[in-house]
């Protein structure tokens, strides 16, 4: 067979194993044959889906969770050949492509999301900090957080959903969350955060040179709170609480600019 024939006979297998109603099999090919490649193929993607999504999955039917397997199946481009990729791409799809469908509840890609952050999240790789962190006072010195701790910020109490409870509103507030790794053990645990402690956190993501007190601080004086103390003792007690749980992985001191002699 000339290799541009068989280049065309790929094309064609591929095609009809991802979309075997739109695309017939390639010709002298025992469809007995392609029935084992067709069910091969499908049932590895789904079982990844189903896998990596098992509150999203526990939501479905069967049968509306197969067509919407078989349609990213079918009509998204994967960019990865790696089978830990296929959730990322499936996120991608109900994102960017699937639009909405009557039979989609309204959470559907923050639940995702929130699925997906959770696997992607067991399998990064931890970063060392910029600098050696070492123990000392959580306020007066710069707090050094884990690279393994992501925060996340939804609509819809994504944590709490499941086949017993699917809100059809939004949350009167923002759910926070904080999802982190256990170094040790690998393993994944989560937080529910409040807007303080969500700020809290986020200036020091942002500022990696901040104190515990100067962000506290900060916060306070964006509450216009009336006892500033009482946030930093009360963020004091977070910020240990965090360094207990290897959030915090500890401090550094904060650098001062000096200024030049003339």
């Amino acid at each position: 067979m000339a290799e541009a024939d068989f280049t065309q006979v790929q094309y064609a297998f591929a095609a009809h194993i991802r979309d075997p109603e739109n695309n017939p099999p390639p010709r002298d090919v025992e469809d007995r044959r392609m029935a084992v490649y067709r069910e091969l193929f499908y049932n590895n993607v789904e079982g990844f889906l189903a896998d990596g999504f098992p509150v999203l999955r526990s939501l479905y039917e069967d049968d509306t969770w197969h067509a919407m397997a078989r349609d990213f199946y079918a009509s998204h481009y994967c960019r990865s050949p790696l089978f830990m990729e296929i959730p990322r791409e499936f996120l991608s799809y109900l994102e960017q492509e699937r639009g909405e469908r009557e039979e989609d509840p309204p959470f559907l890609r923050e639940l995702a999301h929130y699925e997906w952050v959770e696997l992607a999240l067991s399998i990064a790789e931890a970063s060392p900090p910029h600098r050696a962190p070492g123990d000392g006072d959580l306020l007066d010195n710069a707090p050094v957080l884990s690279s393994l701790a992501w925060p996340l910020s939804y609509a819809w109490p994504v944590h709490r959903i499941g086949p017993d409870f699917r809100p059809e509103q939004p949350g009167e507030h923002p759910t926070y969350l904080l999802l982190h790794r256990d170094e040790d053990e690998d393993r994944i645990h989560f937080l529910e955060l409040n807007a303080i402690s969500a700020r809290l956190f986020a200036l020091l993501q942002e500022q990696q040179d901040l104190s515990g007190r100067t962000a506290l601080e900060t916060i306070a004086a964006e509450l216009n709170h009336p006892r500033p103390q009482v946030v930093i003792e009360g963020g004091h007690k977070i910020l240990h609480a965090w360094r207990r749980r290897g959030i915090v992985l500890g401090v550094v001191p904060v650098r001062t600019e000096t200024m030049p002699q003339q």
